[in-house]
């Protein structure tokens, strides 16, 4: 944790400019501190000043020293947590991450949205975070569980539509056009109809039943989810 800020730092280690930014958007958004690295030898020089982040996110496939041998190198000494980020998704790729000390692995294509959630439940078992969960009405969202539930009721959720859901609720209030929408589920990659938005909306208000309707079309916008 910064010393200066009192907030949690987090490292993100990637050689694409794009992707750094995406993932620094949406951490600080939610109150981090972010540093950058955009290659295993820089990762490897911050790790030897005094002020260490709370947790990495690093890219697996970056120049100089990639993050393969980075994660092996900080295993040697330190414990904080890893969630690698990578296209390699087979599962040798993942068996290999995880025996060389990664926390979690996330392939891309990622959402942004879910990054963020991977990172708030492995800070809270680390005990850096303590435990919540995202409400609005009867909706709850256990983000370390990764379930969504309405009243008592667990909700059988896609992964889009779990992501549309915490989107929804961590913007509550909030009239979000259909753009924005797509950027912060689907990501900055995405370059798909925008009839996806009003299709996982659609189903999500089904699945949520009464407490659908807190989900109202805003007019010439796109939707939002009214606080009750």
């Amino acid at each position: 944790m910064s010393e200066q800020t009192g907030k949690i730092r987090i490292l993100i280690a990637d050689d694409e400019i794009r992707i750094r930014k995406l993932i620094s958007d949406f951490l600080i958004r939610d109150g981090y501190e972010v540093i950058e690295a955009e290659d295993g030898e820089q990762v490897l020089e911050l790790m030897r000043k005094p002020a260490k982040p709370d947790l990495i996110i690093l890219d697996v496939m970056m120049p100089k020293v990639d993050g393969w041998m980075v994660l092996e190198e900080l295993r040697k000494s330190e414990s904080i947590p890893v969630i690698l980020l990578t296209a390699k998704s087979t599962e040798n790729d993942q068996l290999y991450g995880f025996r060389i000390g990664a926390d979690d692995y996330v392939t891309k294509p990622f959402s942004p949205t879910l990054l963020v959630a991977r990172v708030q439940a492995l800070l809270r078992r680390r005990g850096v975070l303590p435990d919540r969960s995202a409400k609005c009405g009867d909706i709850r969202v256990d983000e370390l569980a990764h379930v969504a539930y309405v009243g008592d009721r667990q909700m059988e959720l896609t992964p889009k539509e779990y992501d549309l859901l915490l989107y929804f609720i961590e913007n509550k209030g909030v009239a979000l056009s259909r753009e924005k929408i797509l950027n912060g589920v689907w990501n900055y990659d995405y370059f798909g109809d925008l009839r996806t938005v009003d299709t996982h909306v659609k189903q999500l208000r089904a699945k949520l039943g009464e407490s659908g309707d807190m989900i109202v079309t805003v007019r010439g916008v796109g939707y939002r989810l009214e606080v009750k």
